[in-house]
């Protein structure tokens, strides 16, 4: 059998047997509850059905947990492995964005690791840019999402449209379930690399992430390397620069449900969710933000503060849902996702467009034109 669809049933079998526990611990807790309000003639019985209860439930997340990998067997005697799927292409960024962490950790055949991506597939630096321009704009995804994202609506990307302006486009996939800063690490190794192998000699680089995919950028700067002297441009996409409204939210709701012992399993659940969504809480960029530290503490800002590259030029985009961007259910709402103050906490030049929500910044016609005016603008600095 292929380590993929090995790692694809112990997957599956580990999230089938977890919904069993989470029953079975609910039932629990609610049974311990009716004990203490029982008079204790009828506690044994009680206490036996508690007993009964939880052996029936111990063999059906038995079952639940090992059955999907004997099943996953059928797909091993296939010479296609899961990641070539439709399905699995469609679900690998989504699984990874909400618990990539805990993949890398236990199935790191289903883990996506970082690198360049060409047609849907990891990227020769030596044979597929032959029309390489020493003007790089590198595009960073957001979370659950992969390279593809860029194409939203079956249209050009940005990359695609900015070709006939003298910028090479460059797509990055990553794990978004990761730290971020562990991400930013890693990127910029690829982009030393990437400097190292292009075509033509670099003379600048440009970002654009578009959410989590901003916070990348920053925190790969940070990190620097022999390619951060080119970079020219950063350009954040609805990124959450001082955290993410809806994370937060849940971070309140799973610590209010794991206080109470009958929804104490569900709240373990949310709880459970990757350390990259936990990064967007507060906007984290650094490892030192969560390094030997509680990151589930209620409402903890732990984030240190990231200076901005003095060389590089910054720009952002925010959006509201409401056309009207003064609008004060827009300003509360911002793009469903982040609102405007996260969105446009950075140093620069920015754009607000309005009746636009979170997805619909990864290609939308007024934000195509203002990346043309910036990036090359950027690399008209040094032309």
């Amino acid at each position: 059998m292929s380590e993929e669809w090995t790692a694809a049933g112990g997957l599956a079998g580990r999230a089938l047997g977890g919904v069993v526990r989470i029953v079975g611990d609910t039932h629990q807790a609610i049974s311990k509850r009716v004990d203490t309000a029982l008079p204790p003639v009828a506690k044994p019985y009680n206490r036996v059905q508690a007993a009964s209860a939880e052996a029936a439930y111990s063999l059906v997340e038995s079952v639940h947990r090992h059955t999907p990998r004997a099943l996953a067997g059928l797909g091993g005697l296939t010479s296609v492995e899961p990641s070539q799927t439709r399905v699995g292409r469609a679900l690998q960024p989504v699984v990874n964005g909400f618990h990539g962490d805990l993949i890398a950790e236990e199935h790191p055949q289903l883990s996506i690791p970082m690198s360049l991506r060409v047609d849907g597939r990891d990227a020769d630096v030596a044979t597929d840019f032959p029309s390489a321009t020493a003007h790089i704009v590198v595009f960073l995804h957001g979370l659950a999402e992969d390279e593809r994202a860029w194409r939203l609506g079956g249209r050009e990307s940005y990359g695609e449209r900015l070709r006939d302006k003298g910028l090479t486009p460059v797509f990055v996939r990553f794990n978004t379930g990761l730290h971020v800063s562990d991400n930013g690490r890693q990127l910029s190794g690829l982009l030393d690399d990437l400097v190292a192998r292009w075509p033509v000699p670099v003379e600048t680089i440009s970002l654009v992430g578009h959410s989590m995919g901003g916070l990348v950028a920053r925190s790969a700067c940070h990190v620097g390397g022999t390619w951060t002297s080119l970079v020219r441009c950063v350009v954040t996409l609805g990124t959450p620069h001082q955290g993410a409204p809806l994370e937060k939210a849940v971070h309140v709701m799973d610590w209010v449900m794991r206080k109470i012992p009958e929804i104490e399993p569900i709240g373990r659940i949310l709880a459970n969710r990757s350390v990259g969504i936990k990064d967007l809480r507060f906007g984290s960029l650094v490892e030192e933000d969560w390094r030997g530290r509680d990151i589930d503490a209620f409402l903890e800002d732990r984030c240190a503060e990231v200076p901005f590259l003095p060389h590089v030029t910054y720009f952002w985009v925010a959006a509201t849902l409401t056309r009207d961007t003064q609008h004060p259910f827009g300003r509360l709402m911002g793009d469903g996702m982040v609102r405007y103050p996260s969105a446009s906490a950075v140093t620069g030049e920015g754009l607000c467009i309005g009746g636009v929500n979170h997805l619909d910044l990864l290609n939308d016609d007024a934000v195509a034109e203002a990346l043309s005016e910036w990036l090359t603008s950027g690399a008209s600095q040094v032309t």
